[in-house]
């Protein structure tokens, strides 16, 4: 857990002080430095449209990760919407779900914690969308929706992210 929190650090490790916050950053830095992303030999310009943010199952393991999600999951949306330069950037939050299968019965088990706390998120932001649709999917595994329902799923943060994009005159 933790990993996409920017200022994160492993334990130990080559790579401990990296995080996947330092991996967006370098990725959007190299694509806005590319002026001509497709190699096809005509400029391109980056235009982002809005963030996909799947996300909460390891927070949703420990009860300190959890209760403080919803002010780590706005930092974090707060800082990539400024590396954008869009303080309206639309985010679109897939809801995680619990397959159950667990001696416990719960894989998660401050994932009601972490739900309320993206819920939380999408109502306190008007440029947010939340993806309720994971609580009907069947799993792979413990922790890994099936392929029908991954396609299901992108099928509805499009139509989520759709919904938020502001109307052309």
């Amino acid at each position: 857990f933790g990993c996409w929190e920017p200022d994160f650090e492993a334990d130990n490790g080559d790579h401990r002080s990296i995080n996947q916050y330092d991996h967006f950053l370098a990725t959007v830095r190299n694509a806005l430095v590319d002026a001509d992303i497709d190699d096809d030999g005509t400029p391109d310009q980056l235009i982002p449209k809005g963030i996909l943010w799947m996300q909460g199952e390891s927070d949703a393991t420990r009860e300190e990760s959890a209760a403080v999600y919803e002010a780590n999951l706005k930092r974090l949306m707060d800082l990539i919407r400024a590396a954008f330069r869009s303080d309206d950037l639309p985010v679109v939050i897939g809801r995680i779900s619990d397959s159950g299968r667990s001696p416990v019965g719960k894989v998660w088990l401050y994932g009601d914690t972490v739900r309320d706390a993206q819920q939380a998120f999408v109502t306190k932001d008007s440029a947010a969308a939340i993806v309720t649709s994971t609580d009907d999917y069947d799993y792979s595994d413990r922790w890994h929706y099936d392929s029908a329902d991954y396609v299901d799923l992108g099928n509805r943060f499009a139509e989520a992210m759709l919904g938020l994009q502001p109307t052309e005159n």
